[in-house]
């Protein structure tokens, strides 16, 4: 393997000690190439640490102390610095799906090969995806699957499509239930063609046939109540 000019700065994240031991001398041991910029062992540390140091890579274990580090993967890439390879005991495959799905660029197990995980880290680094063909076909089907849209509500739709003057129209119709379109038609300040015409079309867009079905649809669809100022 190609040596790197910059030494690829790694910030460890693992809450039992013996790993961070472990994994601190394995990388450490590749200096120049490599170095451990800070160890954390929860959440919490995780995000404070790199916030402050924008580490190069950061090695995540996902169960930090019986929490899912998941929840923490979009802060952590944050900075548009670091890239996460995890490294995981992990078997559940969803989880692991959600780790990529939340950015990290690498997965790895626990019982991998020590040169292994020195070069999911260097590939990483150096912008390469670093997950295995059926965790990615998994992901990629997820992203790509055509999400059904929402079904149309039609009372909505035909509610929407009534025009501020139609709906005045629909509450002085119904308050005066009993009176003539001549009657209406003064109220409204209009003539009793307009009215006609104004309710052809209010009519056509509720699905109703005359003055009584309207009154009935208007009450049902709370149209008779004037808006909230």
């Amino acid at each position: 393997m190609q040596p790197v000019a910059h030494s690829i700065g790694v910030l460890l994240v693992d809450d039992h000690q013996t790993m961070l031991w472990g994994l601190s001398r394995l990388i450490d041991g590749e200096q120049p190439r490599m170095r451990v910029v800070g160890t954390a062992s929860c959440c919490e540390d995780a995000v404070a640490t790199s916030d402050d140091l924008a580490p190069d890579v950061i090695v995540l274990d996902l169960d930090l102390d019986g929490r899912c580090a998941i929840d923490i993967l979009p802060r952590l890439l944050s900075n548009e610095v670091s890239r996460v390879v995890v490294l995981t005991a992990e078997r559940e495959q969803r989880t692991i799906d959600l780790a990529v799905l939340h950015g990290a660029r690498g997965v790895m197990r626990k019982d991998a090969p020590a040169q292994q995980v020195l070069e999911a880290i260097e590939r990483v680094y150096k912008g390469e995806l670093c997950v295995d063909a059926q965790t990615m076909g998994r992901v990629f089907s997820q992203l790509t699957s055509v999400k059904k849209p929402p079904k149309a509500d039609p009372e909505a739709a035909r509610l929407a499509s009534l025009t501020q003057k139609e709906r005045e129209i629909v509450r002085i119709v119904v308050a005066g239930s009993g009176a003539s379109n001549k009657a209406l038609a003064e109220k409204l300040f209009v003539t009793e063609h307009t009215l006609r015409n104004h309710l052809t079309s209010i009519y056509q867009k509720l699905g109703v046939t005359n003055r009584l079905e309207l009154y009935i649809y208007a009450v049902k669809h709370q149209l008779d109540t004037a808006p909230a100022h």
